[in-house]
């Protein structure tokens, strides 16, 4: 039986571009949603069907090259894809200050406090410039002129814009100004290039550092970069001993150890997330934020 790649359940910007191809082959998706629903598997049974492959509503190899003209992503970006679903957050969306680091925006959240935000549009103007205007238009000197600020008045400014008692939402114009900046495909393309430089390469050092060869492990450490900055002295030792004194045979084990070390070492307040997440990689499936996740739909195995 082929390997089934991305099934009903994923979500997220492989689903889009495969809903956007088979509306534009004729099999209607019922919309563009990046939700792999009901819809969805109906056509892509009816692309399968018109293309004599095997109708199973599920996207296997075949089935994805045939469809979209090129090899499967790579485990970088299914990787990616559920962390990204995990953190709420597509190449459009910019939020406010809810978590005091003034604006995060991106596939994978980057944030003013970091540097990210500011990073990505200085390396926007120097290749793009002309993208950050058409986005941010009368507004671009003002964002321009707050980059250059102390970052205690960055962060002010961010809260300055940000509605409501969480804090979450953005104000007009400046939450569209960032969703139009994150559709441009050149922006998109700085933002992979960031998450594989930044987080993806220090995540395979880090699987490579504790023999996680399978695409579950990958994915864990690189959701353990993106979430918690990689995995930390104290959790790295709580792992040293877990392990001395239960030795493991088979990755899954090591894997839920290394997810419990990273949770308990986590910050206290966002600790039953961090295990949510990390166990459900470990294991291959699992709840998060209530929402039940089996990972080979989205591309990610024991293999």
């Amino acid at each position: 039986m082929a390997r089934v790649f991305f099934a009903k359940g994923v979500q997220g910007e492989i689903v889009r571009r495969m809903q956007l191809r088979l509306t534009e082959l004729g099999f209607d998706t019922q919309g563009i949603d990046s939700v792999f629903g009901q819809d969805t598997v109906k056509a892509v049974e009816a692309f399968q069907a018109d293309r004599k492959l095997g109708v199973t509503g599920e996207v296997d190899g075949d089935t994805y090259q045939k469809l979209m003209g090129q090899p499967v992503p790579p485990v970088r970006d299914r990787a990616l894809g559920l962390t990204a679903h995990f953190e709420g957050h597509g190449f459009t969306l910019a939020q406010g200050n809810f978590d005091g680091a003034g604006i995060t925006w991106g596939i994978i959240g980057f944030t003013l406090s970091g540097g990210e935000l500011k990073g990505i549009i200085q390396e926007i103007l120097e290749s793009k410039p002309e993208l950050v205007r058409q986005a941010f238009g009368a507004r671009t000197d003002q964002l321009l002129g707050v980059l250059k600020l102390p970052m205690k008045q960055q962060i002010a400014f961010a809260d300055s814009i940000s509605l409501g008692a969480s804090k979450a939402r953005l104000a007009e114009p400046w939450r569209s100004a960032f969703r139009t900046l994150g559709e441009f495909p050149e922006v998109q393309e700085i933002q992979l290039q960031h998450v594989d430089e930044d987080y993806f390469q220090p995540a395979l050092q880090t699987a490579k550092d504790f023999g996680l060869k399978t695409e579950l492990g990958t994915a864990l450490a690189f959701d353990i970069h993106v979430q918690n900055g990689g995995i930390k002295a104290a959790a790295r030792e709580q792992i040293r001993k877990e392990l001395a004194a239960h030795p493991v045979a088979a990755e899954r084990d090591l894997r839920i150890i290394i997810a419990h070390a990273v949770a308990d070492k986590a910050n206290p307040q966002f600790r039953d997330d961090v295990r949510e997440r990390k166990l459900t990689l470990a294991a291959g499936s699992g709840r998060v934020h209530g929402e039940m996740f089996v990972l080979r739909n989205w591309g990610l195995d024991d293999l």
